[in-house]
C-alpha cells in the first residue's frame, strides 16, 4: 500500500497523483509494501521516493479528467483540502483540456468571477461554448447570460434566448426565469407575457427565488394571467422568504395597502426593513416613510432621515425630495435650505413633479440659491407637466 505524504491517503493504484489532494510527488511507500512498475521494479526515485512521471496513455487522460474535475471542485469548495481558487483552476484546466464539459464550464465560473486568476469575460465565454455545445445545461445558461448582458461578447438577445431555450429543455430553473425575463421585455422573441408567465410558473415552482418574484408581479399586474392579488402574495412571500429584496419590498407594500391580505402596517415595516437592510432603495424610502409618520413604529424623524438618505444617495429621486423637505423643514435634521435645494435639484432632474415644484419655489424666494424668477418659472414649467412620482402625504 502506498499512500500519500501531503495527506496521507490511500493511493490509487497506478495513478500518478493522489486522487485526494492532487499531489504528484514526494509520495511515500508503507514499511511492508513498496510501489513498483510492470517489471516488478521500484516505481519510486531511489533517493527521494518522488514517484516516477511516467506518460499518461490516451484512455488513463481520459480517466484521470474526472479525477481532475473532483479534484478541482474539492480546492474550489474547500472539501477535505483547504479552499485554494488556483489549485482549483489548475484542476479544471487540466480536465477542460481533456474535454470534460463540467470542468469546462467550472473553468468559465472562475474566469467569469476572476476566482483563481485574472478576470476575463472573453476567456469565460470560450469555455461555456465548448461546454454547452456538448450540452452542458449550466454553460448553456451562462452562455445565455453572457449573451444578453454583453459580456465577453457582443450583446445578442436572439443567441442569449437560443441558449436559454437549449437549457429548459433540461429543465434547469435558471433558465426558465430567463427564458421567461426574454418573453416578458420582448428580447431576442416577441413579446409574450403568457409565455413568460409559463416559463415563470416553471421555474418558480423549482424554488427560483428570482421567478417567484416575478411570478407575483404577473399576477399583480394582471400581465399573463389573471390579475390575482391573493397569487401575486403567495409568490412574493415564497421570494421573501428566501431573501429576495425586491419582494420583500413588494409583500411590503402590499400589507401596507392592504393588497391581497388585510392592512398591516406593523408587517409592512417587518418587509420593509427586511429589503431595506438588502440595500434595497425604494424599500429604505419607505421605511423612512414609516418613521416620519409613525406608521407600524413609533414616530421617529432621525430614523426617517436615517432611510431616506440611504435611498437618495442610491438615487432614488422620492427619498431625495423627501430628504430635501426635511432639510427645508429642520425635521429630523438641522434646517438647512442650501441642502435642501441640493436634494430637490436631484430628484428634478429624474422628473419628480413635487421636487420641481419645491425647486422653483426656492428659486422663487431666494431660499439656498440667489432669487431668480427665469429659473423658478423654469421649474413651475416641469412640474405641471405629468406627474411621474408621488410621495405618500405626511401630516
Amino acid at each position: 500500500m502506498a499512500i500519500c505524504s501531503n495527506c496521507k491517503a490511500e493511493l490509487k493504484p497506478g495513478k500518478k497523483f493522489c486522487t485526494n489532494c492532487g499531489t504528484t510527488v514526494n509520495i511515500q511507500a508503507s514499511e511492508t509494501t513498496e510501489p513498483t512498475d510492470a517489471t516488478g521494479q521500484s516505481a519510486l526515485g531511489v533517493n527521494c521516493g518522488t514517484a516516477v512521471n511516467e506518460q499518461v496513455s490516451e484512455t488513463e487522460g481520459t480517466t484521470d479528467a474526472v479525477e481532475w474535475l473532483a479534484l478541482g471542485v474539492k480546492y474550489y469548495n474547500g472539501e477535505d483540502v483547504p479552499q485554494d481558487y488556483t489549485k482549483a483552476v489548475y484542476w479544471f484546466t487540466k480536465a477542460a483540456e481533456q474535454g470534460d464539459a463540467k470542468a469546462q464550464n467550472n473553468l468559465g465560473d472562475c474566469y467569469y468571477n476572476g476566482e483563481g486568476l485574472l478576470q476575463d469575460y472573453t476567456k469565460a465565454v470560450y469555455w461555456f461554448t465548448k461546454a454547452a455545445e456538448q450540452g452542458d445545461v449550466k454553460a448553456q445558461n451562462n452562455l445565455g447570460d453572457c449573451y444578453y448582458n454583453g459580456e465577453g461578447l457582443p450583446q445578442n438577445y436572439t443567441e442569449a434566448a437560443f441558449w436559454y431555450a437549449k437549457a429548459v429543455e433540461k429543465g434547469d430553473a435558471g433558465a426558465q426565469n430567463s427564458l421567461g425575463n426574454c418573453y416578458y421585455e420582448g428580447e431576442g422573441v416577441p413579446q409574450d407575457y403568457e409565455k413568460a408567465v409559463r416559463w415563470y410558473a416553471k421555474a418558480a415552482e423549482q424554488g427560483d427565488v428570482d421567478a417567484q418574484c416575478n411570478l407575483g408581479v404577473c399576477y399583480y399586474n394582471g400581465e399573463g394571467a389573471s390579475q390575482d392579488n391573493k397569487k401575486a402574495v403567495y409568490w412574493y412571500i415564497k421570494a421573501a422568504k428566501q431573501g429576495d429584496a425586491e419582494a420583500q419590498y413588494n409583500l411590503g407594500n402590499c400589507y401596507y395597502e392592504g393588497i391581497g391580505v388585510p392592512e398591516d402596517e406593523e408587517k409592512a415595516v417587518y418587509w420593509y426593513t427586511k429589503a431595506a437592510k438588502q440595500g434595497n432603495a425604494e424599500a429604505q424610502n419607505s421605511l423612512g416613510d414609516c418613521y416620519y409618520n409613525g406608521q407600524g413604529v413609533p414616530q421617529d424623524e432621525e430614523k426617517a432621515v436615517y432611510w431616506y438618505t440611504k435611498a437618495a444617495k442610491q438615487g432614488d429621486a422620492e427619498a431625495q425630495y423627501n430628504l430635501g423637505n426635511c432639510y427645508y423643514e429642520g425635521v429630523g435634521i438641522p434646517e438647512n435650505e442650501e441642502k435642501a435645494v441640493y436634494w430637490y435639484t436631484k430628484a428634478a432632474k429624474q422628473g419628480n413633479a413635487e421636487a420641481q415644484n419645491s425647486l422653483g419655489d426656492c428659486y422663487y424666494n431666494g431660499q439656498g440659491v440667489p432669487q431668480d424668477e427665469e429659473k423658478a418659472e423654469y421649474w413651475y414649467s416641469k412640474a405641471r407637466k405629468p406627474i411621474i412620482y408621488f410621495s405618500r402625504q405626511k401630516d
